[in-house]
């Protein structure tokens, strides 16, 4: 019994002498140390790396830009059940020690000599002040040496000198990784549970303070059991500790866990317009400012229409594309050597719903009829679900093992069966671009089919041939010298001097046949090349350019008479912007996207503010709505009519189909459309803007004109006057004449007004 004893007291010895020499070392090193510390009140502006939000027009989180991912919370907003959490798990003792818990540290020490093994033992704000960076300098890290450990205890003392407890494990929240690109508890609360932490229940809190001893490990997204394992053992410390009872604890642990959907990135709502966005900022306030910084971008983009832009762009780029032949599959899995059964496509570990477009795996084909997975569904294709390919036998379309894309049509979970159609993913490219009339906000940018595919942006970045767009340009400078909607142009074979030693310029037209006198209403409305070569030449190559830079064109014009057709280049948000002016009365508003810009502390950095630009009389800007009104209404766009809406527009179609334009325009917002491929070949044989591009902006704007107000129109300034006229030859005519409309004249440029000389 007495040797028990001693042995007792041998220990007991032995750990208050570790405890001592512990407390003397870190006192030690206080002395020798401190010093050669940065100075850790630095930490009063604590502004580790934060988020970069990117707001949509609503307050939607459209996307960020981070190295860290982190938001920063006060104390108020760490919910109790968390800071509960947080300490039952990683740091009992908190509140009761200064900065060291010397009895869990000679305890672990211990263990360590008798297991051989290096765990540590640190406290909360051990772990804080190897993660901090004060004053600039690198975080102190895990390495495990001596004078690593020596820098951690200096700065370990300061800060429980410098701070309260409770602000100490307020930066301690703010600081921590929490696995997923997330860090602090605020940041990592959203990407698990989509909520703020001051939401966040029992469980999750549990669950979140779990992850901060091996945040790779123990990542609910990547080790869900590992997670909920520690979730629970959480739990009982938060027991063991007083926080909570038995029972709440017993409730918490039989919940599943259950995590926010994050299968819709943020940003894949409109990666185009964030990309912009990102370049911006970049250029304004550096990488560091950028990744760093943790500023708030409040944007313009209005998500509803950009979801709408998005579908139309894709489904009319697919339409096209099919139109243009099947193509064969470019993967087979079992070529690769893999196994059918075996073969997993990350895409398939994301939601399925009707609608969406997916891969599959072809497993067999019978005849008219192919087999196919879509991870643990499966799916029959008959030869009325591929009809679009001209093909009735499915082995002449795929064989085993290659991969295809369906659309779901509708899901059976019960079974794992899908219905389902053939899809292949399009060559052809297009983009979209919606502008507000009045402030010239982008509301809405696609740049492309496919931002993984490329991330070259169409919408501001290419450069296209206008083709007879450019013609609403011209035919607004006729206007304001004085030609009116039943001038008389002539639509005859004619050719131009292209200068010495050159061949004549003769335009043709595009269906190469020719009207003879026609009203200079029906060479817009037909998109007639001849009369607007000659007005380009009547007017002067030279004031049509000048009069171009007015709507906005920064690309080069050359004073060309081809530059009537369309032959010069420009962006589709030039020619979208330049389009807003006849709706918006003649003024013109730059495209901008940032409405505000602010800092971390809400301080408001940028704050955009419309700057309007008279570019033409509003008269004139009037007359041009009324004549592209006409082009919706008898011309090329005439398919645009089906909307029933106030809407004008104009078609374009480059020389042998490469590209197909459409831009269109109610009283509010102005919507281009370009179709084509990135490296120039046909679309095919009369595939024109009106076919091409036109659909697109018909299915935006049947989004756009849902639930709204059919009342509005296009309002005429007051020296504009109506008079109604023969659609065809121009002449006044009445009411009940079969060929009238309604034209907008120009006071004193109405037929019947005689002028002096």
């Amino acid at each position: 019994m007495s040797t028990s004893w001693a042995l007792v007291r041998s220990a007991q010895v032995i750990f208050l002498l570790v405890v001592v020499a512990m407390a003397g070392a870190v006192s030690g090193v206080i002395l020798a140390y401190a010093p050669d510390r940065a100075d850790v009140a630095r930490l009063d502006d604590y502004r580790p790396g934060t988020i970069t939000r990117v707001l949509a027009s609503t307050g939607e989180e459209i996307g960020q830009f981070a190295t860290e991912r982190r938001v920063i919370v006060g104390a108020d907003a760490i919910p109790p059940v968390l800071r509960q959490a947080i300490v039952s798990s990683e740091d009992a003792a908190f509140f009761e020690h200064f900065g060291f818990d010397f009895r869990r540290i000679a305890i672990t020490a211990a263990q360590n000599v008798v297991y051989q093994r290096r765990y540590g033992a640190s406290t909360l704000t051990q772990q804080l002040a190897r993660h901090v960076s004060v004053d600039g300098a690198a975080p102190l890290g895990r390495k495990k040496v001596w004078t690593r450990k020596l820098h951690e205890a200096v700065l370990t003392i300061q800060l429980e000198k410098r701070y309260t407890k409770r602000e100490i494990l307020t930066l301690y929240c703010n600081q921590m990784y929490l696995g997923s690109g997330a860090y602090g508890v605020e940041a990592a609360s959203h990407r698990y549970f989509g909520k703020r932490a001051l939401d966040l229940t029992l469980d999750e809190a549990a669950l979140i303070a779990g992850i901060l001893q091996r945040p790779a490990s123990q990542n609910p997204r990547t080790s869900l059991d590992q997670a909920r394992r520690r979730r629970n053992y959480v739990l009982g410390r938060m027991v063991a500790n007083g926080y909570i009872s038995r029972h709440d604890a017993t409730h918490a642990m039989a919940r599943p866990v259950v995590l926010a959907d994050t299968t819709s990135q943020r940003d894949n709502i409109a990666p185009y317009f964030v990309e912009e966005i990102r370049q911006r900022l970049e250029t304004t306030y550096g990488a560091e400012g950028l990744y760093r910084d943790g500023l708030t971008v409040s944007t313009t983009l209005n998500p509803r229409l950009q979801r709408a832009a998005t579908t139309a762009v894709a489904q009319g780029l697919r339409r096209l594309d099919k139109q243009q032949g099947y193509r064969a599959p470019v993967r087979n899995v079992v070529a690769e050597g893999t196994s059918l059964s075996a073969f997993v496509h990350p895409r398939w570990r994301l939601p399925l719903a009707p609608g969406v477009i997916v891969p599959a795996v072809v497993t067999a084909t019978i005849g008219q009829v192919m087999e196919a997975r879509v991870g643990p569904y499966t799916t029959t294709l008959s030869s009325s679900d591929f009809a679009w390919t001209g093909q009735r036998n499915a082995s002449a379309l795929v064989r085993r093992g290659d991969l295809i894309d369906v659309r779901v049509v509708s899901i059976d979970p019960d079974d794992h069966r899908l219905v389902a159609t053939l899809e292949q993913e399009p060559m052809v490219e297009g983009a979209l671009l919606a502008l507000d009339n009045r402030s010239g906000a982008v509301l809405a940018m696609t740049g492309g089919y496919s931002f993984q595919r490329s991330q070259f942006n169409r919408a501001t970045q290419a450069k296209r041939q206008l083709g007879s767009l450019f013609k609403s340009i011209l035919f607004a400078a006729a206007i304001d010298r004085g030609y009116s909607p039943v001038s008389i142009l002539l639509d005859e074979p004619t050719s131009f001097d292209n200068g010495l030693g050159q061949s004549r310029y003769a335009p043709r037209n595009y269906k190469r046949d020719h009207l003879g006198p026609i009203t200079l209403r029906t060479a817009l409305e037909k998109s007639r090349n001849i009369p607007a070569v000659r007005l380009m030449r009547d007017i002067g190559p030279r004031s049509v350019v000048a009069y171009a830079r007015r709507f906005g064109f920064v690309s080069e014009i050359p004073p060309y008479l081809s530059v009537a057709l369309g032959s010069s280049e420009a962006t589709l948000e030039e020619i979208t912007s330049a389009y807003t002016v006849f709706p918006n009365n003649g003024v013109r508003m730059p495209p901008f996207r940032i409405m505000t810009i602010s800092d971390q502390h809400g301080t408001v950095l940028e704050e955009h503010r419309p700057a309007a630009e008279q570019a033409i009389p509003s008269d004139t800007a009037f007359v041009m709505v009324n004549l592209l009104r006409g082009v919706v209404d008898r011309g090329t766009g005439v398919a645009a009519q089906t909307l029933e809406w106030p809407v004008a527009g104009k078609t374009g179609t480059v020389d042998d189909s490469t590209d197909g334009w459409f831009v269109g325009f109610d009283p509010d917002i102005t919507v281009g459309v370009w179709v084509g491929f990135d490296r120039k070949r046909t679309l095919g044989a009369g595939q024109d803007g009106a076919s091409v591009a036109l659909p697109i902006w018909h299915d935006f704007m049947r989004v756009y004109t849902e639930d709204g107000d059919t009342s509005r129109q296009f309002i005429a300034p007051s020296n504009v006057v109506f008079t109604t006229v023969d659609a065809t030859t121009g002449a006044v005519a009445d009411i009940a004449h079969p060929n009238a409309i309604l034209e907008a004249f120009i006071t004193g440029t109405e037929p019947g007004i005689s002028r002096a000389p």
